[in-house]
């Protein structure tokens, strides 16, 4: 390991998501067991234009691993946006000696990473922390394993009303403009049909579908929406179609909404979010900068953090397959 880095910064920007807490436990203590010293910044991209910095130490994140959100806290920054702004935080940054910056979350936390290390030189390595689980250079991004086991536990539970009295649910689930928490929750709660804005499946094609389904003796329906699916303008208009032109359910809709960002992390994404933490800091420790750290065939890589942004992640289509069979 290269020693010429000594003092590593570490926030949380964008949307919170579960593991972001137990990504800064793992980044504060690799820098503890390097001997290097670690500031957390409060309120994002905001708390580094006006110094918000607090010294962390192995015991100022204890008890944190299991607990959703972010202690550093989120904020969206208009001022980062401009030059003036990301001059002063890095004015900042020199006053109080950090070398290094870890920044934790979406495509739009690392755009103004990237631009960051672009205009003043700045060591910046990216942690992917969002439950939509779309950004390109990992399977899996922090959060989106719990989120996944929200919108199961969710959609069992609705099941049950659903069951009980011969209703069909539409649930909209988050994913921004992709489907991963669609059909991967979708396939694990037994959803009849699964919308996601990567495969268009049309108004008609769906009552058709919903009508098979319930010519095999089906009573109740439940189909997940990807808030990004095309089909209606929103899952109320699929709702309103579907009441005139079919007969025999009584159509409800359910919105998860933020309920999914919050929660205890699952036991994947603190391992995930410790292993990224770990590799972020020590990759810094490396000279490496301007990278995302991403999972991808089962080990911790690195992926520019330009290509992480521009990138299109993909859905699996052997997914779509087995949805189309569990269906029947």
């Amino acid at each position: 390991m290269s020693n010429k880095i000594k003092k590593i910064a570490v926030l949380t920007s964008g949307g919170d998501s579960p593991g972001m807490n137990a990504a800064i436990r793992s980044v504060v203590r690799t820098c503890s067991y390097h001997n290097i010293e670690c500031l957390g910044v409060y309120r994002g991209y905001e708390g580094l234009i006006d110094g918000d910095f607090e010294e962390l130490n192995a015991r100022s994140v204890k008890g944190i691993i299991n607990k959703g959100g972010t202690f550093l806290k989120s904020a969206r920054s208009n001022r980062f946006r401009t030059e003036e702004g990301r001059k002063q935080a890095y004015d900042k940054l020199v006053e109080v000696g950090a070398e290094g910056l870890v920044v934790i979350g979406g495509d739009g936390s690392f755009t103004g990473a990237m631009i960051f290390n672009q205009e003043f030189g700045f060591p910046v390595m990216g942690i992917p922390g969002t439950i939509d689980n779309d950004i390109f250079g990992t399977t899996h991004t922090l959060g989106f394993d719990t989120a996944l086991n929200t919108v199961v536990d969710a959609i069992d539970k609705i099941r049950d009303t659903a069951s009980s009295h011969n209703r069909l649910f539409f649930i909209e689930v988050m994913g921004r403009d992709v489907g991963h928490i669609a059909l991967n929750a979708g396939i694990a709660g037994g959803a009849e049909e699964i919308l996601i804005p990567e495969e268009d499946l049309g108004l008609d094609r769906l009552v058709d579908s919903l009508n098979r389904s319930k010519s095999t003796g089906k009573t109740s329906s439940i189909v997940i929406v990807a808030e990004g699916d095309k089909i209606g303008k929103n899952i109320f208009e699929l709702k309103d179609y579907v009441d005139q032109n079919m007969e025999g359910y009584d159509v409800r809709v359910s919105v998860l909404g933020h309920m999914q960002r919050g929660g205890a992390p699952s036991c994947f994404d603190r391992v995930l979010a410790s292993r990224m933490g770990v590799k972020a800091v020590e990759s810094l420790l490396k000279g490496e900068t301007n990278y995302m750290v991403g999972l991808l065939n089962g080990k911790m890589e690195l992926t520019p953090i330009e290509k992480a942004i521009k990138g299109k992640t993909k859905i699996n289509l052997e997914l779509l397959r087995v949805s189309d069979i569990m269906s029947t």
